[in-house]
């Protein structure tokens, strides 16, 4: 089955410390986007079946609006910590959902956005 989610765009205001932030909750690399080094970068792998974040400056971080989840490969509990290591803010701690949804919890990245981080049952 094709993901139906191909990309998400987070807005930032500090592309610098929002990079180091998800590159650090993540685990993966953070890379400037081609032809864009000032502006955007990606995390993930932009060729692969994982959705890529496109880090950009401009917009406004919110909470409010469509939430992003990230997949914490089976580790929520070390993901939910790597965010406060990294500056964010756990705002609401993991919950069962049920089998179909699993596990999900809500953090705050350094930029001020709503993220989502899930895990299957």
């Amino acid at each position: 089955m094709d993901d139906v989610i191909v990309w998400a765009d987070v807005p930032v205001t500090d592309l610098a410390r929002a990079s180091a932030f998800y590159g650090h909750v993540t685990g993966r690399a953070v890379t400037p986007m081609p032809g864009r080094e000032s502006e955007v970068a990606v995390v993930g792998d932009p060729g692969g079946r994982v959705v890529s974040l496109d880090l950009y400056v401009g917009g406004t971080p919110t909470h409010d609006g469509p939430t992003v989840y990230l997949g914490s490969v089976g580790d929520i509990d070390g993901m939910l910590a790597r965010v406060v290591e990294a500056g964010g803010a756990v705002l609401q701690d993991k919950l069962l959902m049920g089998d179909m949804v699993g596990w999900v919890a809500f953090v705050e990245d350094t930029e001020g956005n709503r993220i989502g981080i899930q895990q299957p049952a």
